[in-house]
C-alpha cells in the first residue's frame, strides 16, 4: 500500500511542475470571479423568557480563476460570527478586555482547490486541495455520503459536511465516470453547537437501579496520525440510462461520529451517586452504495443506499468500584451483521407554481447497527406569489419512528413553516419557526422543549 502511494506522489511531483510550466506559455488570459454572500441567523426560544438561543452573522467568500486552458482555482471561505445558548466567553471581568471573548469570530476555509483537466490523459480530471466531495441523490439526507465529515454545528442545516484535505481523479469513459478519492488525514464530525442537541444525539445511558449520575469526564481517542490509521479512499462509478443517473460507490474510512466504548463508574461521597469517566472511538468501516435519480413522466425521482460494514465493537462497563465482581460487557457494533441506510423520495411542481417533495429515510446520520435505525418521513410545499417577490412554505417538516409496533410511544413530530420575501434582486428575508414534539424516545423527541423561531437575511453577489 505504501509503496503504490509513494509513486503516486511522486508521479504528481514529477507531472505538475512541468504541467504548470507549459501552461505559463499559453497565450490566455487569466479570468477571476469574486462571489458569495452575507447572511444573519436570529433564533429565539418561545420557552425560557424568549432567550435567544442562536446568532450567526457570516460573510462568504467565494472565488474563481482560471490561470490557464486546463487550470482551475477555486476556494470558499467563511468569516463569521457566531453563538448560541451554550458559547458564552465573558465568565470573569478580566475577559471585557479581550476582544476575543466579548466579540468572538473566527475564519472557516471551507474548500480550497487546484483542478487539472486533461491530467496525462485528455480524459482524466485531476482535483487536489480542500474539498467537499458530494455522494448521493437524497434531499440533503444522504447515506452514501461519507468522504467528508458532517458538519452537525447547527443540526437544522441537513446535509451540511466540512471539506477534506484529498486528492480526487476523475475518468470520463464514453457514459461511464469512474471517480477515485484518498484523503490521507482523518477528521472527525463537527458536533451540535447546543449541549442539549449533543446529548440528543447521543445513546442514553442506563443506569442500575437506585443509582444516579455525579460528574461525567470522557476522553476521546483519535486514529494515529499517519497513513494506515488516518486514510479515507473511496471509487465510484457511474453511468446514465435513458432518463437516470445510476452510480456504484465503496469507501473504506471511520464512522466520523465517537462512539462510546468505555465508561467507569466510581461512587462518590453522596450514597446513590456515581462518577463516570467515558472513552469514545472512531471505529473502522467499510461502505458499499448504490444511487439513482431521474424523473418518470415530470416526476423527479430519487433513491440510494449504503450498507455499512463495521469492525467488531464492544462496550465495556467498568463497576468493579462499586463492588461489581466482573466488567459488563455488550456487543454494540456486530462485524457480522451489516446494517443498510436508505432513502427514497420524489418532487413535483405543479402548473400553478406549487413545488412539493417528500422522503423516506431509514436511518439517521448518528444512527448505527441494525437495531439502532430509525424512520423519518420528510415533507414539504411551497409556492410564490406576486411575482416570485413572496415564497410560503406552510408545509414542512418530518416525522420520526422508532418502532412501528407501538408507534404511539416511539414518535417525534417536526414542524418548520417560512416565509421568504424577495424585495429587491439577491435580497432574501425569511422569519419561520422550529416545532417539535415527541417522545424521550426518539432523537428530535429529546429536544422538544426548544422551540424557536427564527429570521434570517441573505444578500448574494
Amino acid at each position: 500500500m505504501y509503496i503504490q502511494i509513494l509513486s503516486i506522489f511522486f508521479a504528481l511531483l514529477l507531472v505538475f511542475p512541468s504541467y504548470i510550466m507549459a501552461q505559463e506559455d499559453e497565450e490566455s488570459k487569466s479570468s477571476i470571479t469574486l462571489g458569495g454572500y452575507v447572511k444573519t441567523d436570529n433564533r429565539m426560544r418561545i420557552e425560557d423568557d424568549n432567550e435567544l438561543s442562536f446568532h450567526e452573522y457570516r460573510l462568504d467568500l467565494k472565488t474563481e480563476a482560471n490561470p490557464g486552458e486546463n487550470l482551475h482555482i477555486f476556494s470558499d471561505l467563511w468569516i463569521r460570527s457566531i453563538r448560541s445558548t451554550d458559547s458564552s466567553n465573558v465568565t470573569t471581568s478580566s475577559d471585557l478586555s479581550d476582544k476575543d471573548k466579548v466579540s468572538p469570530w473566527n475564519i472557516d476555509l471551507r474548500e480550497a482547490y487546484v483542478d487539472v483537466y486533461g491530467f496525462i490523459l485528455e480524459d482524466i480530471d485531476l482535483r487536489l486541495g480542500r474539498q467537499r466531495i458530494t455522494w448521493g441523490t437524497g434531499d440533503k439526507l444522504n447515506p452514501t455520503d461519507n468522504l467528508n465529515p458532517d458538519d452537525l454545528e447547527d443540526l437544522w442545516d441537513f446535509g451540511r459536511h466540512l471539506g477534506s484535505d484529498s486528492m480526487k481523479i476523475t475518468y470520463y469513459l464514453a457514459d461511464l465516470t469512474l471517480t477515485g478519492v484518498y484523503i490521507p488525514i482523518f477528521n472527525p464530525a463537527v458536533m451540535p453547537l447546543s449541549s442539549d442537541w449533543a446529548a440528543a444525539l447521543a445513546s442514553p445511558m442506563e443506569m442500575p437501579a437506585g443509582i444516579s449520575i455525579g460528574s461525567i469526564r470522557d476522553t476521546v481517542n483519535m486514529p494515529e496520525n499517519n497513513l494506515q490509521d488516518g486514510s479515507t479512499t473511496g471509487i465510484k462509478a457511474g453511468i446514465k440510462i435513458i432518463n437516470f443517473d445510476i452510480s456504484l460507490s465503496y469507501v473504506y474510512g471511520r464512522d466520523d461520529i465517537p462512539l462510546m466504548n468505555k465508561a467507569t463508574l466510581t461512587p462518590t461521597s453522596t450514597p446513590g451517586v456515581v462518577d463516570i469517566v467515558t472513552e469514545f472511538i472512531y471505529p473502522r468501516l467499510h461502505v458499499a452504495g448504490i444511487d439513482m435519480a431521474g424523473s418518470i413522466f415530470d416526476i423527479g425521482v430519487w433513491a440510494e443506499a449504503a450498507t455499512f460494514f463495521p469492525e467488531r465493537m464492544i462496550m465495556v462497563t467498568d463497576m468493579t468500584a462499586l463492588g461489581y465482581p466482573v466488567n459488563n460487557e455488550e456487543l454494540v457494533l456486530d462485524d457480522e451483521r451489516p446494517y443498510t441506510k436508505y432513502v427514497v423520495g420524489a418532487d413535483y411542481t405543479f402548473k400553478n407554481g406549487i413545488y412539493i417533495n417528500s422522503q423516506y429515510l431509514h436511518g439517521f446520520v448518528h444512527e448505527r447497527g441494525r437495531d439502532g435505525l430509525g424512520d423519518y418521513i420528510m415533507f414539504g410545499l411551497e409556492y410564490k406569489m406576486l411575482n416570485d417577490k413572496i415564497k410560503i412554505i406552510p408545509i414542512q417538516g418530518g416525522i420520526e419512528i422508532t418502532d412501528f409496533d407501538d408507534v404511539k410511544n416511539n414518535y417525534a413530530i417536526i414542524y418548520s413553516p417560512e416565509i421568504s420575501y424577495y424585495p429587491y434582486d439577491n435580497i432574501e428575508l425569511i422569519i419561520g419557526a422550529y416545532i417539535i414534539d415527541g417522545k424521550d424516545t426518539t432523537t428530535f423527541g429529546r429536544v422538544k422543549d426548544l422551540d424557536e423561531l427564527f429570521f434570517k437575511v441573505k444578500g448574494s453577489f
